[in-house]
Parts: C-alpha cells; structure tokens; sequence
C-alpha cells in the first residue's frame, strides 16, 4: 500500500510543481491586482499541497510519527513567514516571498529524506536566519549612508578572507571556514555581499578609468584570496559578479573583454599550480576514467539523474544517500532521481523567476547605488545556481558550491535569506519612488490656472515649478 501512495504522490508533486512554476510566469502578465493576488495565493496553496504530499509519502515509508510533527513544524514556518513578511512590510514583493518559501520547502523535503539529523539543524538555521533577514528590508529602507562605507566593505571583507586563509583547516582541498557549536561557518558567503556593495559603492562614486583601476585591484586581491584557499566557487562568482557590474556600469565592452581574457588566462596558470583543480578538470573531462581519483562524486551523481528519468523513483526508492555530499553540493542530483528531471526542471524555472524578479527591480530603480546593488546581488544567485546544476550535470567543472536555499548549509543560507532581504528592500523602495514621483506629478497637475493677462507668468510659473520638482528629483536620485 505505501508503494502505491508513493507512486501516486510522485506524479501529484510533478504536477503541483508544474502548476505553480507556470503561476511564476504568468503573475508577470497579469496586471490587475486582484488576478495577482489570486496567483499568489494559489502558489501558497500548491507549496504546502506538495509539502504535505511528500511528508505522507515519507511517514508510510518509514513508519516514524518525528516525520509528521517537523512537518507542522515546517508548516508554522513558513506561515509565520509569509505573515510577518506582509505585516511588517505591506509593499513587500509575494513572488519574491513566494518562490523563497517554495525553494526553503524542497530543500527541507530533500534533506529529511537523505539525513532527518540534518534536516533539523537546516531548519534551526532557517528560523534564525529568517528572523535576521526580517530586519534588513527596513535596514535597506532607511540607512542612508550605505553608499558611503565603500572601504568599509572591502576591507572587513578581505580581512575575513584572509583570515579563512591563514587560519582554517583543509578540507577536500579547500580551506572554507570553521566550525562552531556544530554549524559550519564559511565566511566567503557573506563576503559576496559585501563585495556587491563594495563595487556598487566604488561605481556609484566614479566610473572614471583611475577609480576602475582601483576597484579592479581591489577585486582582484578578493579573487586571489579565495583562490590561494583553493575556494573556487566563490573565487569564480565573485569574478562574474564584477565583470557583470563593471560592465553595467561603464557600458565600456573593451573592459568585458580585458576581464574574459584575464580571467581565462589566471585559469589556465591556477590549473598548473593546484592539483585540486587539475583533479576537478580531469573529473570533468571523463568522470568514469577516474572513478578511483576523484571522479566517484560525479560519476554517482550521474547515475543518479540516468536512474530517475523524467518521473524519478520515488521518496526513499532511489539510492540518493550513494552520492557524497548528497545533502550539499549534489542535492540537485538526489532530487532528480527521487522526484525526476521534470520536477527539478520546474525547480530550475523558479530560480530564473527569482532571477527575472531580481533583474525587474534592478531596471526599476532609480537610484544607481541600488540599482548595481540589485543586478549584482542577482547575478550572485543565478550565477551560483548555475554552477551547482553545471558541476552535478557535467556541464562545467564541480565548483563545490551549494544550491540556494535548497542545499544543506548554514552560512549559504543565512547569506542568501540576508540577500533575499535586501532585494525586499530595494522592491519597497523602489514603491516608495513610484509614489512620491506620482504625488509630485499629481501636485503639479492640480496647480490653479491663472486668468489668460496672467497667463504667460503662469506659465513662467509652471516651468519653474517643473525646474524644482526636476531638481529634486535629481537630487534624491544621486
């Protein structure tokens, strides 16, 4: 009888998921606020059907009543979320909130059914990072000065790197972070932030060719710190990130390519002088010829996608506990093969939507400093998801990096619900800009006419009322 439930809650998730990744797409069509309203609640509807689906499946597999209780658990989560979320902030963004909670209850799903110990500390870690993300939309909203810190941000962020570099124990070939009180720490997570701040900051100031040369230096040291801790993942994102806001902000294609061509070149010298990345290239290269050197990760991850097919195998029928690291760097793999290539297609659209909705804003906002805060901070989780689908997939290159908000991690987590944060932020600022734009306009559209002697003084009149309301919106913008 499980067997069955579990055949038929298969196909039930494939088609609830379904469902609500066309809902993320279609709720950018529509632009009557109460259809909107309707998609969005009908995506809370579909989120907690596909949790509750999959946490049945997973009770008569195993027979364990600790199953259904971390299920109300999450269930109180994730409503206390998208409450306070609304509550706290009325002009906050649901499809941001939406597609965050959507992607935190896969993760969750996923993880109690490769290890419950570290499903527990996963939503631990959750619960705090969700009431520190809480406080930085009005964080954002309110402290003026953040464009100024620009230094600021570069050198606690290189200090903290360094530190990693210096002091952090090896592991798998990488010096990541510390652990403390049985929670992994890796600094480099919340360095990518400060280091989209830092750059936002520096080409908010000056896109002059002195201070692009300056920040260039600045980032490359970022680069090479990660790289001498052999932290490729981030070294690689921190990388894209700059070249992608350098751009955006120059609008000079010369300096995209100078950066393509020097970081294809620090590439090509980094694989000769680490082992560590000539062991990732060679696993890449042919996973299969180097089972016994390295390549089992992969080679595992790739059966395990070929197992799952289009449909997958079911909850606890697969065998996802056989790829290492399942939890972390391949979760994107034991998903596929338990809930199949369908579902987490459908997870890969709703990472873009979040990307989509990241980039929206960005275009929207009319001040440069958070506008580069925007597109880099996106750029920083599609780049990121990119990477741990290419590794798991063989596309590119295993980066160790971690699936936002999906994967097993604390200090990932805790960045990425911190850059959720942000852009809630930057979306209520961008409302509050529509606003006064409209109030200012509306004012002035209610501005008396004068008797027709007056008329050309009135109009004198207008202009310069024109003239101020341009010159304070200049001014607010810079």
């Amino acid at each position: 009888m499980a067997n069955i439930v579990v055949e038929v809650v298969k196909y039930l998730m494939i088609i609830l998921m379904a469902v609500y990744t066309f809902k993320c797409f279609s709720v950018f069509v529509h632009h009557d606020i109460k259809k909107k309203k309707r998609i969005l609640f009908s995506q809370n509807v579909l989120m907690f059907a596909i949790q509750a689906a999959a946490y049945i499946a997973m009770y008569l597999k195993t027979q364990e009543l600790k199953l259904l209780f971390f299920y109300l658990a999450q269930v109180v989560l994730l409503v206390a979320t998208i409450a306070l979320y609304t509550l706290i902030y009325p002009r906050v963004s649901r499809v941001v909130i939406n597609n965050m909670c959507m992607l935190l209850s896969v993760g969750l799903i996923m993880i109690t059914r490769l290890d419950y110990n570290k499903a527990t500390k996963q939503f631990i870690i959750i619960v705090a990072a969700m009431v520190i993300s809480l406080f930085v939309p009005v964080i954002i909203r309110k402290v003026k000065f953040l464009k100024d810190w620009t230094y600021v941000y570069a050198g606690v962020g290189l200090l903290a790197l360094i530190f990693v570099a210096v002091f952090a124990q090896t592991s798998d070939g990488a010096k990541l972070g510390f652990t403390i009180f049985g929670f992994g720490v890796q600094p480099s997570e919340l360095v990518k932030i400060l280091f989209v701040f830092f750059v936002a900051s520096s080409f908010k100031e000056s896109t002059k060719f002195k201070n692009v040369v300056v920040t260039t230096v600045i980032a490359a040291i970022h680069v090479l710190v990660l790289v001498a801790s052999t932290d490729l993942g981030a070294a690689v994102i921190i990388f894209v990130v700059y070249l992608v806001m350098l751009y955006v902000a120059t609008r000079q294609p010369l300096y995209l390519v100078a950066g393509l061509t020097a970081g294809s070149g620090a590439s090509v010298i980094a694989y000769h002088l680490f082992p560590h990345i000539q062991t990732r290239v060679n696993v890449w290269r042919d996973p299969f010829a180097s089972y016994q050197n390295g390549g089992y990760q992969v080679a595992q991850s790739l059966f395990a996608i070929a197992t799952g097919s289009w449909f997958g195998m079911g909850l606890y029928n697969g065998k996802p506990t056989d790829i290492p690291v399942s939890a972390e760097d391949f979760i994107f793999s034991a998903i596929s093969e338990e809930m199949g290539l369908i579902f987490a297609l459908c997870l890969i659209l709703v990472c873009l939507s979040v990307y989509i909705m990241f980039l929206n804003i960005a275009m929207q906002l009319r001040n440069g400093f958070y506008k580069l805060v925007a597109l880099g901070l996106g750029t920083c989780y599609i780049f990121q998801v990119f990477l741990t689908i290419g590794g798991v997939t063989k596309f590119i290159p295993s980066t160790g990096v971690t699936l936002p908000l999906v994967s097993y991690g604390g200090s990932s987590l805790l960045s990425t619900l911190i850059m959720f944060g942000i852009i809630q932020g930057l979306y209520i600022l961008r409302e509050d800009e529509e606003e006064i734009i409209e109030q200012r306009k509306e004012e002035l559209r209610n501005v008396p006419r004068s008797t027709p002697k007056k008329k050309q003084g009135a109009s004198k009149g207008g202009k310069k009322k024109a003239t101020k309301f341009e010159e304070i919106e200049k001014q607010r913008i810079r």
